[in-house]
């Protein structure tokens, strides 16, 4: 009886006082190699949104505030969604009198079909999601290049700057809310969401059709269908607009917002945000 305790006991108080060495090791290692965080890289995220959306280039807001640290402040990296003010208060962390600002990006389009434009092509019943909708042929819509209306893109705006208008059933983006972090570009099957400058005053000029058909084909779809004549291309004295695939393609870095274009097409296609109101169509 005491041999068949002794095989148990011995054993056992071999594996605890292992188990205790272990331990204290563990604990030496964890102090020895103790990584003390900066106290700044918690008051920096406290100050960003949040969302990790990626609009500064970087990982996330974590990583946002850790290079900030890294360079001793927000010098070349700023955060979209946080707003000047807080840049400025992130950048008085480090002691500095204010943040630089970036080039703002703004999500734009590429479709202006609204449903009055188009017509059903098909009875479409399942999930209601513009990835899966643009899986089955060429969609329930007559254009088949055209916006499915679903949402996918609203889904995955951490800044809910993005909606679908109940009646154009088209996103409509709102811009003092847009980053420019691009999920909604990423998310978008047809790839009719693109990211443009803000421009001056928030004035922007795009084309808002992506049908690549030739002209009679796109317009037998979708009534304000680019349908690539060129007269955009004549029209323009800048050599903004080029005609590519039977699609007319503006160049935000030659555009000079004339507008000249917008007044060419015969079609209604191409789009304009925050001139006049008599002068624009969005």
């Amino acid at each position: 009886m005491i041999y068949c305790i002794s095989e148990i006991v011995l054993p056992a108080a071999a594996l605890g006082v292992l188990g205790a060495l272990a331990a204290v090791l563990l604990c030496v290692v964890v102090k020895r190699f103790a990584v003390v965080e900066d106290d700044r890289i918690g008051m920096v995220e406290e100050l960003l949104p949040g969302a990790n959306c990626g609009a500064c280039g970087l990982l996330g807001c974590h990583d946002f505030a850790v290079e900030c640290v890294r360079r001793g402040g927000p010098e070349g990296i700023v955060c979209p969604g946080a707003g000047e003010e807080k840049m400025s208060q992130i950048a008085g962390i480090f002691g500095k009198d204010g943040a630089g600002k970036a080039a703002r990006n703004i999500a734009v389009v590429g479709c202006g079909g609204a449903y009055a434009h188009r017509f059903p092509a098909a009875i479409y019943s399942g999930p209601k999601l513009c990835r899966i909708e643009s899986r089955i042929g060429s969609g329930p819509m007559s254009c088949s290049y055209g916006c499915l209306g679903c949402g996918d893109c609203t889904s995955v705006c951490p800044f809910g700057a993005i909606r679908i208008d109940p009646v154009s059933r088209l996103p409509l983006v709102d811009e003092g809310g847009c980053t420019g972090c691009g999920k909604c570009v990423e998310a978008c099957p047809r790839n009719l969401i693109s990211l443009r400058p803000q421009g001056p005053k928030g004035r922007r000029v795009w084309v808002g059709c992506s049908n690549r058909q030739r002209g009679a084909v796109a317009r037998k779809g979708c009534s304000v269908a680019c349908i690539g004549c060129g007269k955009c291309v004549r029209t323009c004295p800048f050599d903004a607009v080029e005609v590519r695939d039977n699609l007319a393609v503006i160049d935000p870095a030659k555009c000079r917002l004339c507008r000249k274009c917008v007044a060419a097409c015969p079609t209604g296609a191409i789009m304009t945000s925050n001139f006049p109101a008599a002068l624009s169509n969005q």
